[in-house]
């Protein structure tokens, strides 16, 4: 702890932290969302400390080439288990950089911006880790006791987790309000890029969700009441940890040794619908997702239910076993000719 605050009393010494302030106060001013306005926060000051280190005190005296070595320093950084930042790490830390000199060029604190031509790492469009099948999901959802007033609120939760596929956040912001029971909606206010969405909620998960309401929610108002949907045991709006770690707790209950929790029922929506025939773009609009290639990662991930069709419906199959053995000798006596 008194690291932490060594470290942050550098940084409000150095000739950084006027600009630093103003910059994201400037986000502030743009709308930026809270989390884009701390992971900024957090990348600039790391880099702030980098250059306090080799006593560089002033934007105006970075260079392209200082960002470079910047930039391999994040290549070569270790953690303290010994691994390396992963590329996706090493852009979110890279990305508010840029953002800040691109701000002191065009407020004029710089003559140039340094940071125009630093290229970034690509960040790997990676396949979901984890893709939970319909059965394992059945199973977490029913680990929760619904005779208790936490566990009708879990079970909730969970429900419109993987009915709707909203991000942790997302729930976690949820009002009394955004809830339309005669159309079956929900209102997603401020998503990911602070765009508001409305998206269907599918019946078994609007029951769980409107017997909490009336069965369950009136217990957890513990005082002052601000209308947000789920509420703690303390009668609070939920903390995106506190609700990891309850979800996160169901899934080891039900014998699922995966990583993530929250995030595992937006994977699975998405890999059912279109497992089910449900149209790309649809399940672009349930996600919130911009860009379409995006949400086509789940047309990868559903490679089982391609590999079953293929397998029921290509003419070119094997007949017997037999068959599949005389073919895997001919292409095993034809890579050998190949080596020859």
């Amino acid at each position: 702890m008194v690291r932490r605050y060594e470290h942050k009393a550098v940084i409000e010494a150095s000739g950084f932290y006027s600009y630093l302030r103003a910059f994201l106060e400037w986000g502030e001013v743009t709308a930026l969302s809270k989390d884009t306005l701390r992971r900024r926060e957090a990348a600039l000051r790391r880099f702030v400390h980098w250059c306090d280190e080799r006593d560089l005190q002033q934007p105006q005296e970075i260079t392209k080439p200082i960002l470079e070595r910047y930039q391999r320093h994040l290549y070569y950084y270790r953690k303290s288990d010994g691994q390396p930042l992963t590329y996706g790490s090493q852009h979110v830390m890279l990305t508010p950089i840029k953002a800040f000199f691109k701000w002191l060029s065009k407020e004029n604190h710089i003559l140039y911006n340094p940071a125009s031509e630093l290229e970034l790492p690509k960040k790997p469009k990676r396949l979901p880790k984890t893709i939970l099948d319909i059965e394992a999901v059945e199973t977490i959802l029913n680990q929760p006791s619904i005779e208790t007033v936490a566990g009708l609120r879990d079970r909730a939760i969970m429900e419109l987790l993987y009915s709707t596929g909203i991000r942790r956040m997302e729930l976690v912001h949820l009002s009394l309000f955004d809830i339309d029971a005669r159309r079956s909606t929900l209102l997603v206010r401020s998503g990911k890029g602070r765009k508001d969405r409305f998206i269907p909620i599918g019946e078994r998960a609007l029951i769980w969700v409107e017997k909490y309401r009336h069965e369950a929610r009136p217990d957890l108002v513990l005082g002052f009441d601000d209308g947000s949907l789920f509420l703690t045991d303390q009668g609070q709006p939920f903390r995106r940890n506190a609700l990891t770690a309850r979800i996160k707790r169901y899934i080891q209950q039900a014998g699922l040794d995966v990583q993530g929790a929250c995030h595992l029922f937006r994977h699975a929506m998405a890999t059912h619908m279109l497992e089910n025939g449900a149209d790309v773009r649809f399940i672009q609009a349930m996600l919130g997702h911009e860009d379409l290639n995006t949400t086509q990662i789940y047309t990868q991930v559903s490679i089982k239910k391609l590999a079953e069709i293929h397998a029921a419906t290509h003419p070119a199959k094997m007949q017997r076993d037999q068959d599949r053995e005389a073919l895997l000798s001919m292409l095993d006596a034809e890579s050998d000719d190949d080596d020859e």
